[in-house]
């Protein structure tokens, strides 16, 4: 509550016109508070043109990136059966190539912009006893209609034209000869290693005082000068692979329907058996096919 001036004071002020005087008050400096940085960004010729895309951090421009870069269909789920090798009579070339198998690969359910904030098929594979799944996994199975599945991944796709029915079959000529693919899998697993095999150091010296340690990394770090401590993601022992790897471009060699086989050339990560997922390769131009196309041959395989 502001304070008021007493009566005799009140009725002064106003007989020598004081409340018609402006008052300026002094005025007062704002300190802005904060951290300042040390290294602050400096003009350059190259990130300053009127050419150049206003970067932003929304979902939405995120999707708007990554456009050219998603597949337009989804992928399928693969088998790796082992490597084998096929003779060019024109070239006279012998090709090693992969061999995999789609075993009764089939669309489970789809994720939406909408609902999940992006556009992916997830897909099904192979088959698995109900005895051995949990409740939740049986009551998605069994709510889109469809026998529990042993192996299910994500594929992303570009937009909604890329979403196939739930229900529908995947098969091997999805794929057409001569276009390229991406295969992901998991490499083979090799246990605890040390850092010569995992990562390929020298070792140390066979004199000069070193003794029992030859095949040792040696210093984990720096000391003080550095934090003295060890800085995240230096290399050491410790278990080697087993890990994802993506082998890029891979041409597609043969591909048999009524077996469910895809030859592609070259070598895949993973031991035999493992599991493949192979989409439409990005960094090569799409194969010239259209959904409807791929539907309708996926419905006539299944019919």
């Amino acid at each position: 509550m502001a304070p008021r001036l007493s009566g005799k004071l009140s009725q002064l002020s106003q007989s020598l016109g004081l409340w018609d005087i402006p008052v300026t008050l002094p005025q007062i400096s704002l300190r802005n508070f904060g951290i300042r940085s040390l290294n602050p960004p400096k003009p350059s010729r190259f990130n300053n043109h009127p050419g150049l895309p206003v970067l932003e951090s929304t979902s939405t421009a995120a999707l708007r990136r990554k456009a050219n870069s998603l597949p337009l269909r989804t992928g399928a789920i693969g088998i790796k059966k082992g490597m084998t090798a096929i003779f060019d009579t024109e070239t006279g070339k012998r090709i090693p190539c992969t061999v995999l198998q789609l075993d009764r690969v089939e669309v489970v359910s789809h994720k939406t912009r909408e609902k999940h904030g992006y556009y992916a098929v997830q897909v099904g594979a192979g088959w698995k006893h109900p005895s051995n799944m949990p409740n939740s996994l049986l009551g998605h199975f069994s709510a889109q209609g469809l026998s529990p599945k042993r192996h299910v991944f994500e594929f992303r796709v570009k937009d909604e034209s890329g979403l196939l029915p739930v229900g529908e079959s995947i098969p091997a000529s999805w794929f057409q000869e001569g276009q390229y693919v991406d295969a992901r899998s998991n490499t083979k697993g090799k246990g605890f290693a040390g850092v010569m095999k995992r990562h390929g150091f020298h070792g140390q010296d066979r004199s000069h005082g070193v003794s029992l340690t030859h095949r040792s990394m040696g210093s984990a770090g720096p000391s003080q000068g550095g934090g003295s401590r060890v800085y995240p993601g230096k290399k050491m022992a410790g278990n080697m692979g087993n890990t994802q790897n993506t082998v890029q471009n891979l041409k597609i060699l043969k591909v048999d329907a009524e077996s469910g086989i895809v030859v592609v050339s070259g070598a895949v990560s993973g031991p035999k058996g493992c599991v493949v997922r192979i989409q439409d390769a990005i960094k090569k131009p799409w194969p010239e096919v259209t959904m409807a196309d791929a539907s309708a041959t996926a419905s006539a395989t299944t019919a």
